[in-house]
């Protein structure tokens, strides 16, 4: 496969979602009659939608809400908010500092070091509102913050970095036996993130709840920038959900991809998971709710690294209610607002009863889908021409 790009050099073509569109079925269904249920381990959730785990997007008071939605928020165990026992003063000061400073002042912020006291805290917190508490930390250190989390009722265990891989090599510290993690976990891990087939495949044989799949394509995220690394989530989802079906094969264990980053319309989730994802994770659009801590602003997870950031902090704006952006009903004209709303139309449309069968609808190569016809939107900056 793929094209020549220099004397004994190919490449491939990979696709993002602006380059494809879905086909709609011979069969259309009620959208009130489809299934989007979505299953880590023994636990089922109605919204296949995660929160990201970033701090302009998720703490307690947002888990809870998108709890109580049906949803999953992940809370990042590294973030303010266990290095803060008061992390609104931390955040109003993110949000009030100026462009030219935002990257300096979160470099200083997260020299605070984390209380271990407050990760356990902050789950109990969750878990007292009776909804599920799912965390997020870096694999070095996942042995530690993972067996706090457990104690204090987590339900998932998330363990992020920008790029994983089973066979990470290091003289400098003690790397992560992923396999040997997630047997000794009670809970469900989830692993990420990943963009290949042959990597999706290793990390699946060490007996994850879930896989991520995205390097570099979030909002806040300059990865792709800073480091030239990453592959468009269309073909990262497929080649994923290609090695997840093979993985099914071999073994009999389906375990789930989840599609994370590069989507902040409702098309973009529809094309997601058709693509294969089983679900999806989101930052940008979750950043923009009321119930967000970052007040309408967001930044990527890896913004305030002492030495090489490789992310930034945005102004998204503050637009609606969490459950607006989730289920409407929608104001705004650019498929920003109700998702669900989306996904069970886009279901309903191609015929689609679960997430699994919208996973086998037809898709096209369309780089002119968004475009044409729509010469007036474009000009005026409104619906899909913002």
């Amino acid at each position: 496969m793929g094209m020549w790009i220099g004397r004994n050099r190919k490449a491939r073509i990979c696709y993002g979602f602006d380059e494809i569109a879905l086909v709609p079925g011979d069969v259309t269904i009620n959208p009130n009659e489809v299934d989007t249920t979505f299953q880590i381990g023994d636990l089922k959730f109605k919204v296949p939608i995660l929160a990201s785990a970033m701090d302009g997007v998720v703490d307690v008071a947002f888990a809870i809400e998108m709890g109580k939605l049906g949803g999953i928020a992940v809370l990042n165990l590294e973030g303010v908010q266990t290095r803060y026992k008061n992390p609104a003063e931390v955040l109003d000061r993110i949000s009030n500092s100026s462009k030219e400073e935002a990257t300096q002042i979160l470099q200083s912020i997260y020299t605070e070091p984390i209380q271990e006291d407050l990760i356990a805290a902050r789950i109990r917190e969750i878990k007292a509102a009776k909804v599920p508490a799912v965390v997020s930390s870096i694999p070095q250190r996942a042995e530690r913050f993972g067996k706090i989390a457990q104690e204090a009722g987590a339900d998932i265990f998330v363990i992020q970095s920008t790029v994983s891989t089973v066979r990470h090599l290091s003289k400098e510290y003690k790397t992560l036996d992923i396999g040997n993690f997630c047997s000794k976990m009670k809970i469900p891990v989830v692993i990420g993130n990943t963009v290949t087939y042959s990597a999706t495949l290793e990390l699946m044989a060490c007996g994850p709840a879930g896989v991520l799949i995205g390097v570099g394509p979030g909002a806040a995220c300059t990865t792709r920038g800073v480091l030239g690394l990453g592959v468009p989530q269309v073909t990262a989802t497929a080649d994923c959900a290609a090695a997840r079906d093979e993985h099914h094969k071999r073994t009999g264990k389906y375990i789930p991809i989840i599609t994370d980053g590069g989507m902040n319309k409702g098309g973009d989730i529809c094309k997601a998971f058709a693509c294969g994802a089983d679900a999806v994770m989101i930052g940008s659009a979750f950043a923009r709710t009321q119930e967000a801590p970052g007040k309408g602003f967001h930044w990527g997870m890896a913004t305030p690294h002492s030495n090489l950031p490789r992310g930034t902090r945005i102004k998204v704006g503050v637009t609606g209610s969490l459950k607006q952006i989730l289920f409407g009903p929608a104001n705004l004209d650019d498929g920003s607002q109700n998702l669900m709303g989306a996904l069970t139309t886009c279901m309903g449309s191609v015929g689609a009863s679960t997430i699994r069968e919208l996973q086998r609808t037809e898709i096209i190569i369309a780089p002119s889908i968004k475009s044409e016809g729509k010469l007036f939107q474009t000009v005026q900056g409104v619906g899909m021409g913002k």
